[in-house]
């Protein structure tokens, strides 16, 4: 006889195979059209609350920059909020939040979003905001100054003293020599310090024009009427001439490069990057599944192995980068005190070169596929996962059509196509590997 848990465990199995290929609930309401000045619009109405959720997703992110003006794009993130030429500073938020609304904003190395949640009565004021922004941002001396100063403190506060995150910059910029992916979000900080109002001027006419943003608005409106406010607020603003696409292509990586940030921590620090897909690949859904089974909570392997049986390390993450261009494919190590950086890498490398060579469990499979299933409903379950899931697969994913054909994707992911996408990526000679601890530990991890 099953036991209880276990019998559960089958039921919940079951139950996910089934959701996975069941239609998604609202996608045969999604309208989409491309305005005459290039603004793709897509409206996904939810009646479920009297709420919206509305997003604008703009094309620029750290991607889009060249040296000497490397963080750009996240500044952009702040300006956006600091006033127009018909708004003065701050008002923006004030009228969002007396017709009880918020906002906020996220800036990658492929995208900057804006993000808006609404009641239904506030819907066209602020698709008038939204719009005036757009069109008529300011560019005040002072504002600049002032909002450049955040940055500067921002930088030092999430990156400078943060020994994680200063790991993660240098690794990044390692693994990339030529692609402007190796630039960080942020920005250098001799850029930050330089920008001019003319930078910011070229650069917001260049990235900021309708032909380069996709609208999403879901929730409680009518497909039409939404449509029609987004052409009599945005309609009138004029497409620019399109960013030249990025040329750049990595070269293939020939062999291992490593890092070594030294600064005494009290948790040394292990982080290994190795090439990958963009986030339109057919293999996303294998490499998802993939990184789930490695990294993704105390059942996975990596923890199991690394944490709980050789006690080398006391956390384990990893994450594969979703962007335009092939990103990174991300392994996170913290140690323990004293802990041993050689050791904790060496069982990594063995770890993840038993997968390329062996392959994973079918119940391996199963628990991430179910995780993986559970997450997207999850998200589904509300406006915003809904605005946030759409917007990322049209913007990233080659189409939001495809958002209604996951279930389905990551069902169709078998053992053959996990070990296959983990022979593709995790290749030693396409690593970046990166450490940080006492003085000694360079030495002692290579």
């Amino acid at each position: 006889m099953l036991r209880p848990a276990t019998r559960f465990a089958v039921l919940l199995a079951a139950w996910w195979a089934h959701a996975a290929v069941a239609q998604v609930p609202g996608a045969d309401q999604v309208r989409a059209v491309t305005l005459d000045n290039g603004m793709q619009v897509i409206v996904w109405p939810d009646h479920d609350i009297p709420n919206v959720a509305l997003y604008n997703w703009v094309r620029v992110g750290s991607r889009n920059e060249v040296p000497g003006i490397t963080g750009l794009a996240h500044f952009f993130e702040h300006m956006m909020f600091n006033g127009t030429t018909t708004r003065a500073p701050g008002e923006f938020d004030r009228v969002l939040e007396a017709n009880g609304a918020r906002n906020n904003a996220f800036t990658s190395q492929d995208v900057t979003v804006y993000q808006d949640w609404l009641p239904r009565t506030a819907l066209e004021t602020v698709f008038e905001l939204e719009a005036d922004r757009l069109r008529n941002l300011s560019f005040d001396p002072q504002v600049v100054e002032s909002e450049r100063g955040v940055v500067r403190s921002e930088r030092r506060l999430s990156v400078d003293d943060n020994h994680a995150r200063r790991l993660s910059e240098q690794v990044q910029a390692t693994a990339f020599l030529a692609h402007p992916y190796g630039m960080p979000v942020i920005g250098w900080p001799s850029d930050i310090e330089s920008w001019r109002i003319a930078d910011l001027e070229q650069f917001f006419a260049k990235y900021y024009a309708p032909n380069n943003c996709t609208l999403v608005i879901v929730g409680a409106v009518d497909p039409e009427e939404a449509l029609a406010l987004a052409r009599k607020h945005f309609g009138p603003i004029a497409r620019q001439t399109p960013p030249e696409p990025i040329r750049t292509r990595e070269p293939p990586q020939r062999g291992e490069r490593r890092v070594h940030v030294a600064i005494d921590a009290q948790t040394p620090l292990l982080q290994v990057a190795y090439h990958g897909i963009a986030g339109a690949d057919p293999r996303a859904p294998a490499l998802e599944l993939l990184m789930r089974i490695l990294t993704d909570g105390d059942a996975s392997r990596l923890h199991r192995r690394l944490v709980e049986e050789q006690r080398l390390a006391i956390s384990v993450d990893g994450y594969a980068d979703e962007g335009f261009d092939p990103g990174l494919v991300w392994f996170f190590l913290s140690l323990p005190a004293q802990g041993d950086l050689a050791t904790a890498e060496a069982a990594l490398t063995r770890e993840l070169a038993g997968v390329v060579r062996e392959g994973v469990s079918a119940a391996e499979l199963s628990r991430a596929r179910n995780q993986a299933l559970a997450d997207f409903w999850r998200g589904l379950a509300t406006i915003d996962g809904k605005a946030a899931a759409l917007g990322e697969y049209a913007v990233l994913k080659g189409g939001y059509e495809k958002l209604f054909d996951a279930p389905a994707k990551y069902q169709a992911v078998t053992l053959d196509d996990i070990k296959q996408v983990a022979a593709d990526l995790l290749d030693p000679t396409r690593r970046t590997v990166g450490t940080l601890g006492g003085r000694g530990s360079a030495e002692e991890a290579s």
